[in-house]
């Protein structure tokens, strides 16, 4: 007990948080599903006469002692019942892991065993983040009539639009997660080496083709999802059904509370679920941090532990308010967080037209811009640095090594005369043609300092439709993730396009079968112009 307290205590500090208000033990507990099989959990009991109500954390990753610290013993410790337990498949538990597509009947036969048991009150939360906050959407498709709040951190509800949603196969990311899943239960300096060596040993199946084979020479017969999923690119093939919970933000009434990052990879669906249950009426609340998906748990778990503990209080509990304002945002480029009611706030189009000699500027072309050209080649894939990805390299980079490739267009500012806000979507109407239909493109804005760094803040990539006639223009519209960044006097904008980011996006072959083909890009300079949301009033400041 004395440990206990002790442990407690260094995390409350760690955390930011208030002191703990009660002990707790932890039970090991045993939940059976509709089909026989039994999956593990802990059950946190505080030690109160008035517990709070209980909270449900189901996750693939296991119940260490930082798992349970974070996600159960900081809960407890504040008088909540916490069942965290093991999904299907998963550390101790029984059967057979099938990731995201196994989970919405888990959940509900989880909450109905709830019901049943004696210390459960009938006031229900769940909590958590990525994988963990996937297995919330998927329970609250049906809502259990017992919820009062949920707590969702940087999660998708739709995991095809997670891997396919730019029509390239999102393949560094969810190659490494699968990686990460077959060796997560290997022992001791196992797991360290699988850890310490996946970058060289992902590094050839993110190379070859076919990707399920060539992911097999790594991952084995250990994870069969993958091939799963790269063999069902087509977006309306009812077999992605199990892996969509968007139902949920339709039919979910209680609170949420949801927090997300400027560079993390499910940014554009957590803000999609913002702006839904928004519209429907629903209690919620945004937080948005300068966070990658990993620094989320990281960087922000202060933040994180206090606004979810503040949240469960008020709904769970029945205690004061949470916050003062719905929305809380981090504005990237002068490092300082906001206040709104809502988001987005109001904002002005500005225009911004791609002119000769790699410009950009508010003056409309005279007709005499021409075109610029690149030669993608997908024997030498124009790479990915930084973004909102997973694995690899992530978050905000200098991206002066890759726009020093040829296969790099660049389009920049003079250094701006004030400061300007980009707060929201920023759209490129981009006029393009490529001599091989079968080809992507890949366009980022770079906010570039007086000393020529150049960092990125927005981008968007998207795989271009086959059956457009080869040579023939096609006019796109490319709407960019949202981002809330300040460019300061001084610096300069600007944009890059490009035919791919390797390995975040599987580079496109340039043939429907096997083999490899070069496509040339030409952009019509005159004919694409860039549309940034430029804030028209200074939300209020709060740090």
């Amino acid at each position: 007990m004395k440990r206990q307290r002790l442990g407690d205590a260094v995390l409350s500090r760690l955390l930011g948080q208030a002191p703990v208000l009660n002990h707790y033990s932890v039970e090991s507990v045993r939940t059976p599903m509709r089909d026989g099989v039994r999956l593990l959990g802990d059950h946190f009991v505080p030690h109160t006469d008035r517990p709070g109500g209980t909270v449900l954390i189901r996750t693939p990753y296991g119940r260490n002692l930082l798992t349970s610290a974070l996600n159960g013993r900081m809960f407890a410790a504040r008088g909540y019942h916490v069942l965290l337990q093991s999904v299907r498949g998963t550390f101790g538990s029984e059967g057979t892991f099938t990731p995201m597509a196994q989970e919405a009947a888990d959940g509900l036969d989880t909450v109905a065993w709830l019901r049943e048991q004696h210390w459960f009150d009938g006031r229900l939360a769940t909590l958590g983040a990525s994988y963990l906050g996937w297995t919330q959407w998927t329970l609250l498709r049906e809502p259990p009539p017992e919820l009062r709040a949920a707590v969702v951190y940087v999660a998708p509800h739709d995991f095809r639009e997670a891997t396919y949603g730019t029509g390239a196969f999102t393949l560094g990311d969810f190659l490494g997660w699968s990686d990460q899943i077959v060796h997560q239960e290997d022992g001791g300096l196992r797991r360290v080496l699988s850890v310490a060596t996946a970058p060289r040993r992902l590094r050839p199946a993110l190379g070859g083709l076919p990707l399920a084979d060539s992911a097999r020479t790594v991952l084995g017969d250990r994870a069969p999802w993958f091939a799963e999923w790269v063999g069902h690119p087509d977006g309306d093939d009812p077999w992605w059904e199990p892996y969509r919970a968007g139902a949920a933000l339709t039919n979910v009434d209680a609170p949420v509370l949801l927090i997300g990052g400027w560079q993390d990879l499910f940014l554009d669906q957590t803000l999609q679920q913002y702006a839904t249950l928004h519209e429907r009426g629903v209690d919620v609340a945004l937080t948005v941090g300068p966070w990658t998906h990993l620094q989320v748990g990281l960087h922000a778990a202060g933040l994180v532990a206090r606004e979810s503990l503040a949240w469960l209080d008020q709904h769970l509990a029945g205690g004061a308010a949470a916050r003062k304002s719905p929305v809380r945002v981090h504005r990237t480029g002068e490092k300082a967080w906001h206040e709104l009611p809502a988001w987005p706030p109001p904002a002005e189009p500005a225009t911004l037209h791609l002119r000769a000699g790699r410009r950009l500027t508010t003056t409309a072309p005279d007709g005499s811009e021409g075109v610029a050209e690149f030669r993608y080649d997908p024997a030498d894939p124009t790479p990915s640095l930084g973004g909102r990805t997973l694995t690899g390299s992530m978050g905000v980079k200098d991206n002066r090594p890759l726009e020093a490739r040829a296969d790099v267009l660049v389009f920049s500012t003079d250094p701006l005369p004030t400061a300007v806000d980009v707060i929201g979507s920023p759209v490129l109407d981009l006029t393009l043609s490529v001599d091989n239909p079968h080809a992507d493109v890949f366009v980022r804005l770079c906010d570039v300092d007086p000393h020529g760094r150049s960092h990125n803040f927005t981008d968007r990539h998207q795989r271009l439709d086959p059956a457009a006639p080869a040579g023939e223009p096609q006019r796109l519209t490319l709407t960019l993730d949202a981002c809330f960044h300040r460019l300061l006097a001084g610096h300069r904008l600007r944009l890059q396009i490009s035919g791919g980011a390797f390995p975040r996006f599987a580079r496109n072959p340039g043939t429907d079968g096997p083999g490899l083909a070069a496509s040339r890009h030409t952009v019509d300079v005159a004919a694409s112009r860039l549309t940034l949301p430029v804030a028209t009033a200074p939300p209020a400041v709060i740090r």
